[in-house]
């Protein structure tokens, strides 16, 4: 057993100890100003909000609480990664030993050192277009191997588990690794890069459960970001809670809001495909039976339209019966008629036949007796009108012209009738009466003819 330094020291209580030190502390620091960063932030739901106050350059941290009055009052919405400068005092709760300093107001400080970072790899990656919308790729719509980059002692690689077999049976490998503290994104990447190398991989889970901004830190590195972009297969971003975003949630192509809802996501609900199916086969079986009974109807219509055939070849065979008597009788009528218009040839025939010279000498006969009498006077008449047309015709024709001693000249077959048509130079023809020459106009004669009166 330890025994005292001094045997007359005074003991004391938990209690007292507690006391005195919530005395000293709540009248040291009833009323200053206290600056730090944001984090662990959460609202009651009497509306009192808690949170952690933390200093980055000497790694203090400091519990806050503002009561709902306070916190309606504050014209400041407060967040994790916040800069803040506070007002209040602190206060020691004795029953726990615990130090807490309570807000009573709050204004904005600057950005804090967590988010200012954030925002600077946020904006890097961006620009890379590592955030791009069209690299994400689309989730397998029936995993049979998921991949699972967590730690193998958290909650989160729980909750996978048991959501995915309660939803269908799948397996899942589990690459173990830190998600906080340091050298986490490290072991993170090494875990991502192994489990890659199963050659049946479908899909990759990549998260942790809730905590700190500083716990969830690892899972806004570069290098992790790049290794999620450059993973061969989908990946889920399942870090934190709701409000916990990480820059792993930006370059995942799916971002889950917890480890759960990353199971529900990528595994399909058994029980719902079974549901889809037989909604599938009620819907098919519907569409079937309404084509059926469409063509049903279809095929009654064209029944009703259509003639039984032994009815229809009944039909028929009587029509081609009429049709062969009709065309009996028409031969036997052509037939008849034939027969008496050659008998009527025939006869006609051997008259002629019997003396065909008597007929033709008793037609000649009687067109002369006709003709004779009128045609006499006539023909000495016509003779004479002929003659004088024959003698006028000569006096016209050029031909009595050169009889005469003349010439004509042409000119492209035509007659030249007068000294305007022809230009020096131009050929034209002379005929006489027997013969004709080539030549050539030199200049025009002005000289004209004089008529004889």
């Amino acid at each position: 057993m330890m025994q005292p330094a001094n045997k007359s020291a005074r003991v004391y209580r938990v209690r007292d100890i507690n006391r005195a030190i919530r005395l000293r502390v709540e009248q040291a620091f009833s009323d200053l100003y206290v600056e730090g960063e944001i984090s662990d932030f959460t609202q009651s739901a009497a509306g009192h909000l808690y949170f952690t106050l933390n200093d980055e350059l000497e790694a203090a941290q400091l519990s806050v609480v503002m009561f709902r009055a306070d916190a309606r009052r504050a014209k400041l919405r407060l967040t994790n990664g916040q800069r803040v400068k506070l007002r209040g005092g602190c206060s020691y709760f004795e029953p726990r030993g615990r130090l807490q300093f309570i807000a009573r107001g709050a204004e904005a400080a600057g950005v804090g050192d967590l988010a200012a970072r954030f925002e600077a790899l946020y904006k890097k990656l961006e620009a890379e277009g590592l955030f791009d919308p069209a690299l994400r790729r689309p989730l397998p719509a029936f995993p049979q191997t998921i991949g699972v980059v967590t730690s193998s002692t958290g909650a989160a690689i729980r909750d996978i588990i048991r959501v995915a077999h309660e939803r269908m049976p799948v397996r899942i490998v589990i690459a173990d690794c830190r998600v906080q503290g340091e050298g986490a994104p490290a072991s993170i990447i090494a875990a991502l890069e192994s489990i890659q190398r199963l050659p049946d991989l479908d899909l990759v889970i990549i998260g942790r459960g809730g905590g700190s901004a500083e716990d969830l830190w690892a899972f806004n590195d570069e290098a992790l970001a790049r290794a999620i972009a450059a993973c061969r297969v989908p990946i889920i971003s399942a870090v934190g809670h709701e409000v916990d975003i990480t820059i792993a949630d930006f370059v995942a192509d799916v971002r889950a809001s917890t480890p759960s809802n990353a199971a529900e996501i990528a595994v399909p609900e058994a029980r719902a495909l079974v549901e889809r199916l037989a909604d599938f086969e009620r819907t098919l079986s519907r569409a079937f039976e309404m084509g059926m009974g469409r063509r049903r109807l279809v095929l009654e219509r064209l029944a009703r339209r259509l003639e039984d055939p032994r009815r229809r070849h009944l039909r028929i065979a009587a029509r081609v019966e009429a049709l062969r008597v009709r065309l009996e009788k028409a031969i036997r009528f052509r037939l008849r008629d034939e027969r008496q218009r050659h008998g009527l040839l025939s006869h006609s025939f051997s008259r002629l036949m019997r003396d065909p010279t008597r007929s033709a000498r008793e037609s000649l006969r009687t067109l002369e007796a006709r003709l004779g009498p009128s045609l006499k006077p006539l023909l000495p008449r016509k003779r004479s009108e002929l003659r004088t047309l024959v003698a006028q015709l000569n006096a016209l024709s050029p031909l009595s012209v050169l009889e005469r001693g003349y010439a004509i000249a042409l000119h492209q077959g035509s007659a030249v009738r007068s000294a305007d048509e022809l230009s020096p130079g131009t050929s034209f023809e002379v005929r006489f009466r027997e013969g004709g020459v080539r030549a050539r106009a030199e200049e025009k004669i002005e000289t004209p003819l004089e008529r004889i009166e």
